[in-house]
């Protein structure tokens, strides 16, 4: 099948495919990388590495990254999403999300938004709240949280589960704690299961969310 010269790539990608990536530095074959996709197998590899530099290898890695968190997730019930009859193409519209989800800058983020409005018209309000989803992502990457939780009105944002990690000896954990200590009527600090996290009521809007997080 891959028998054309410059087929080595592809014979590759075939073989990853069938027995996985296996042990990174070794000779075993774990084949489980089909199952869950690449990207996610590369995710659950760079979290790893990262506890690793932070515990074990400590020692070696004395710079390490101010960025505690690799990702912050969202969970809501708000409707953030490209509607079918604003951009009805469903290719169309995955690729727009796969974009978005790749920005890393406010830059890239505005020139998305203008692009979108020069080639599909006015924004529907779902589709802007996705926008700002993304600047959500960003300030709670920023602040150390892992997962934001937006539902009924209210936003749960948890923290890194893993208390061995440096992130709560450093000075941006002790903004958290300060802000808590000055805003306790708006927001209160809780532990369940062995994981911290922060609660605020009457959220109603990403936008509203990015205010609170913000000023941390």
């Amino acid at each position: 099948q891959f028998s054309d010269l410059g087929s080595g790539f592809q014979i590759a990608m075939k073989d990853l495919d069938i027995r996985g990536a296996g042990n990174l530095l070794g000779a075993e074959q774990s084949g489980f990388i089909s199952e869950i996709g690449f990207d996610m197998y590369q995710k659950i590899l760079n979290e790893a590495i990262q506890e690793l530099k932070e515990t074990e290898f400590k020692e070696m890695y004395d710079e390490l990254q101010t960025a505690f968190v690799q990702d912050c997730q969202i969970e809501t019930d708000l409707e953030i999403l490209i509607p079918d009859d604003y951009i009805s193409n469903i290719a169309e519209r995955i690729n727009l999300y796969k974009e978005l989800d790749s920005l890393e800058s406010e830059e890239e983020l505005t020139k998305f938004e203008k692009e979108l409005l020069d080639r599909f018209g006015p924004i529907p309000e779902s589709t802007t709240e996705m926008i700002e989803a993304i600047r959500l992502r960003w300030i709670g990457k920023a602040v150390g949280i892992e997962k934001l939780v937006m539902k009924q009105k209210k936003l749960i944002c948890y923290f890194i589960p893993n208390q061995d990690s440096l992130y709560y000896q450093s000075p941006l954990f002790t903004k958290v704690l300060s802000y808590v200590q000055k805003n306790q009527n708006r927001c209160k600090l809780k532990e369940k299961n062995g994981r911290l996290s922060l609660v605020f009521e009457h959220v109603n809007s990403i936008v509203k969310a990015i205010e609170l997080l913000g000023k941390i």
